[in-house]
């Protein structure tokens, strides 16, 4: 009767995969695109402090691809066009509003929106009638706001692109009134994603001029599509540098609750997301001023206040800031300012999981150029580090299956008499010493490293669209195939027969049943930690036979 019982669970099980892989399928098919027609709305400000201009609606088409060139838009004034402008860099592809030279389009050029789609870049920053995020900036004198006042820009052209053989490309917004003459400044940089955005104030007036740098990243609360598994929801939201906590964050919901300020010097304020970024960084040698509050309308502010720059009449001054926009990458990160790459967000277990990912990316750049053959490789190093603290698990748990017949056998002598049971069980472990935690213990120890591991993979960029053999050709979403998780199943039904088992048959039907449960759901995990979960069972049927063989040499 086991052969039918047997045909009949596997008839399921294929099924069960037939189903879940056609709802895949329908579901990837009936998901609705996201608009990526860039809209960028216009409000009439005035500020006493700082010139302003009002322009009518600007509307750009969005390709997917490399940024539209000639953006036309409605003129403002006679015989006066205005265009959104368009930087190309190796790295990013813009488009910068001329009112306020507000960034409202970013798509990282080396990051795709889907596998193999070098014409379709991720886009990141977007301005549509169903999405906002966008990157602000401005001067603010006296007690303004960063969003008051939008000075109508001029520039010299329409498009600029990083030129082969140029390390930097500039790009100069100018607006002059009331004898001032402002220059914003973006400063692109070849294969990065840091841009450093400056005002030069040229004060022509008869008194001294108060103004300081301020930044804004202005977005709503719509989550970007991921694909990470049943039970696993990325951090999205706000992120920044206090003064009591090196990184601290809240998702909208409470920013909503509870709005913050914080003043501190250096710092940075940034909106995380699964594997990208975007971050204002001010002056790290000055007292800057952070928020993050609820701006109404659906829409959130993350900014920042620098102090401001006294320039005197007739002078002439700068102030300016940074603004990162693309990958978790957390080497950069670091450089950039202190904890930013905290935004790369392992959870409790940082401590484990920052280390672990640096002998991850030494292995990929020293040893094997394939991820998929680092993770594996990284799994090796730390079974082969935990090793001496497993094997005494193993030996317990060994020694356990020795004796596991009589165990059973006193059980079945003393099944009424459970106080009995328990004095000759106690007596059989002392006599033969055996640890009946001595299996469980090195096995909770472990459990940091695993899960630090876990989640360190979970936000590894480097992952994303990276392939490994076969069929397998991004490890950070699902096997298509769902073959790793059958593997993985297959492996942990097979792990279980070389221990114990349980003497209890409720519990041992359980036991049966865990394989199959952490099949179902590892299905939808990513296939790079389904793979760190094969490698670490296939080492650890390995460590258990070896240490089997040890403890029946031993016994005779």
């Amino acid at each position: 009767m086991d052969w039918q019982r047997y045909t009949l669970v596997g008839g399921i099980a294929a099924v069960l995969l037939a189903l879940v892989y056609q709802w895949n399928d329908f579901k990837e098919q009936h998901t609705p695109a996201l608009d990526q027609k860039t809209v960028v709305r216009h409000q009439a400000d005035a500020t006493d402090t700082l010139p302003s201009s009002q322009s009518p609606t600007i509307t750009t088409s969005g390709t997917g691809g490399a940024l539209p060139e000639g953006n036309s838009v409605p003129e403002v004034g006679a015989g006066v066009q205005a265009k959104l402008i368009a930087v190309n860099t190796d790295t990013l592809s813009l488009l910068i509003d001329p009112n306020g030279g507000d960034i409202v389009k970013v798509a990282l050029r080396k990051y795709y929106e889907k596998l193999n789609t070098p014409d379709r870049p991720l886009i990141l920053l977007n301005q549509t009638r169903s999405h906002t995020y966008i990157a602000k900036s401005g001067l603010v004198g006296g007690n303004g706001s960063c969003t008051a006042g939008r000075p109508l820009f001029s520039s010299d052209a329409s498009e600029y692109a990083l030129q082969e053989g140029k390390d930097t490309l500039t790009v100069d917004l100018k607006q002059t009134q009331n004898d001032i003459s402002f220059t914003k400044r973006f400063t692109f940089t070849r294969g990065d994603y840091l841009v450093k955005v400056s005002y030069l104030v040229d004060n022509g007036r008869s008194k001294p001029l108060l103004a300081g740098i301020c930044g804004e990243i202005v977005r709503d609360s719509l989550e970007p599509p991921v694909d990470v598994g049943i039970g696993v929801s990325p951090f999205l939201g706000a992120a920044l540098h206090t003064s009591e906590e090196n990184y601290y964050k809240q998702d909208f919901e409470d920013i909503t609750k509870k709005p913050t300020t914080e003043t501190i010097e250096g710092g940075w304020v940034a909106m995380v997301q699964h594997y990208f970024l975007s971050a204002w960084v001010p002056n790290q040698q000055e007292q800057n001023t952070f928020e993050l509050r609820s701006a109404g309308n659906g829409l959130y502010n993350m900014g920042f206040t620098s102090p401001q720059l006294r320039v005197e009449p007739g002078q002439q001054g700068t102030v300016e800031a940074s603004f990162y926009v693309g990958p978790k990458d957390v080497y950069r990160l670091e450089e950039i300012s202190p904890y930013l790459d905290l935004t790369v967000d392992y959870g409790w277990l940082w401590w484990l999981a920052k280390p672990m990912f640096r002998v991850l990316n030494w292995i990929h750049e020293h040893i094997v150029d394939n991820w998929g053959w680092s993770i594996i490789l990284l799994t090796v190093f730390i079974k082969a580090l935990l090793f001496p603290l497993s094997a005494a698990g193993l030996r317990s748990m060994a020694r356990m299956r020795k004796f596991a017949p009589q165990m059973k056998k006193l059980q079945e002598q003393y099944k009424d008499n459970r106080q009995k049971l328990a004095e000759e069980t106690m007596k059989l472990y002392r006599r033969e010493k055996i640890n009946p935690v001595g299996g469980c213990l090195p096995l909770l120890l472990q459990m940091p490293v695993f899960i630090g591991l876990y989640w360190m993979l979970m936000e590894t960029v480097e992952l994303r669209h990276a392939p490994w053999i076969g069929w397998i050709h991004d490890l950070s979403v699902k096997d298509p195939y769902f073959i790793l998780p059958v593997i993985m199943g297959a492996s942990m039904w097979f792990m279980q027969k070389l221990n114990p088992q349980p003497t209890d048959p409720t519990q041992a039907k359980i036991m049966q049943l865990m394989p199959v449960m952490m099949t179902f759901f590892f299905l939808w995990f990513p296939a790079g930690l389904v793979l760190y979960w094969i490698a670490n069972n296939l080492i650890s049927i390995a460590q258990t036979w070896f240490i089997n063989k040890q403890v029946e040499a031993a016994s005779k």
